[in-house]
């Protein structure tokens, strides 16, 4: 039994065994191969539905746009009648944009999943484009928006209908917020509020250097430019600066001429509302400022102010050739020109010139035989103003006489140049030859000769 169990196999079993150890491996790789088969096949189709997916997806949603797109189209043409072409193209563009995307994509597909990434990108490009066309629908919105808020009268765009409200009233005169102390009316209520700071006395910005208060900022901030120096508004024509706009507004028309108010009695044009006002006092009579001194009555603050340094003695304006002072600021300039010999106004029909401007006003009048100041009592007319005051001193018998010889004169200046006789007093000294004359007509007669 031994002899037998150890005795070597046959060589028929041999072979056999082999063989079926071959069909067993190529089995098994028939096995794997399909398992491969079958692995890939079901990454092919997982990719294919998600592609499938991701389409349908981009499809829906484009869908969703379009009908956006086509409401808002209604929309727009029921409010503001816009044309349905143009809409209309930016539809094709789109639905373009869209077929070529998907022909894009079906190409890609067909070439394998192996390009799972590139799909990726393409789905990532995809929706950047789709942004990008919904980023261009906002924008091509707001100029229609914008023109929903702009002003039909004269063009002008606000923020918001409630601010075009507010500026339309400039058109229609519209004054909805009333004053309750004064009854005045304003257009909005901001306006309001600070006019009637003015009843209540309210001040709500002072300044931190002086502790002046003011009612609006506005005048806050000017009034800081004393303190500061600043001048930031510039004249572009000479270059001279101003704190406030409105100043450098009214010296301007300096260069450019420009006199917009005109005085309805003699026709004369003014630059300034309050210089025409000031103008008008002299036709109405009105004399609304009083020095508390003497009485007498001005028609304009300024001419008070220079009044009132007759009975103080102020003269702040000083020549610096020859010392003399002067009580404003424009008889210093006037003096000054003596010694400059400068003439600036000049007669466009004689030629003759003039130191100061009212002196050519008053000469023009001798071509034009115009006078426009008329004595009231008599009806007797005159170039100038002062020529019209001497005057009806003969009226009112006002007369100022000499305390050494009793001689009466209608005129302070003429009793002044009759006193120098008394005196010996010859203030005026020709600058060729040295000659003296105690009054300043005699002097400019004089010279004459030298000419």
């Amino acid at each position: 039994m031994s002899s037998l169990s150890n005795s070597p196999p046959d060589k028929d079993e041999e072979v056999g065994w082999t063989e079926r150890e071959t069909l067993v491996k190529e089995e098994e790789e028939d096995v794997t191969v399909q398992k491969q088969v079958e692995g890939e096949a079901v990454t092919v189709k997982e990719e294919e539905k998600d592609i499938s997916v991701k389409e349908e997806e981009y499809s829906f949603r484009v869908k969703e746009e379009e009908d956006v797109t086509v409401k808002e189209e209604k929309e727009e043409d029921a409010v503001f009648g816009v044309k349905e072409g143009n809409m209309t193209v930016t539809l094709k563009e789109e639905e373009e944009e869209v077929g070529d995307l998907f022909n894009t994509r079906e190409r890609r597909d067909n070439r394998g999943s192996s390009r799972e990434p590139q799909q990726h990108h393409d789905a990532d490009e995809a929706e950047k484009s789709l942004s990008t066309s919904e980023h261009l629908k906002k924008h091509q919105q707001k100029p229609t928006e914008n023109k929903s808020h702009c002003c039909s009268d004269c063009g002008k765009c606000c923020k918001s209908s409630s601010e075009l409200k507010i500026h339309q009233r400039v058109h229609t005169g519209e004054k909805s917020h009333h004053c309750f102390y004064c009854g005045k009316s304003y257009s909005c209520s901001d306006s309001l509020k600070v006019h009637q700071r003015i009843h209540t006395g309210e001040k709500p910005y002072s300044c931190d250097q002086c502790g002046k208060s003011f009612t609006q900022s506005g005048c806050l901030v000017v009034h800081q430019r004393t303190h500061t120096g600043e001048k930031p508004n510039h004249c572009s024509d000479c270059g001279k600066s101003f704190s406030r706009l409105d100043s450098l507004k009214v010296h301007q028309r300096i260069h450019t001429g420009e006199k917009n108010f005109r005085c309805s009695y003699c026709g004369k044009h003014y630059s300034r509302l309050n210089s025409l006002q000031g103008h008008l006092r002299i036709h109405t009579g009105e004399k609304s400022y009083s020095c508390d001194q003497c009485g007498k009555s001005f028609a304009q603050s300024g001419n008070l102010l220079v009044h009132q340094r007759t009975h103080t003695g102020d003269k702040p304006y000083g020549c610096d050739q020859c010392g003399k002072s002067f009580t404003q600021s424009g008889s210093l300039k006037s003096h000054q020109r003596i010694h400059t010999g400068e003439k600036p106004y000049g007669c466009d029909q004689c030629g003759k010139s003039f130191t100061q401007s009212g002196s050519l006003i008053v000469h023009q009048r001798a071509h034009t035989g115009e006078k426009p100041y008329g004595c009231d009592q008599c009806g007797k007319r005159f170039v100038a103003s002062n020529y019209l005051t001497t005057h009806q001193r003969t009226h009112t018998e006002q007369s100022y006489s000499c305390n050494q010889c009793g001689k009466s004169f209608t005129q302070p200046n003429t009793l002044i140049v009759h006193l120098r006789t008394h005196t010996g007093e010859k203030p005026h000294g020709c600058d060729q030859c040295g000659k003296r004359y105690s009054d300043k007509r005699s002097l400019i007669k004089h010279q004459t000769i030298h000419t």
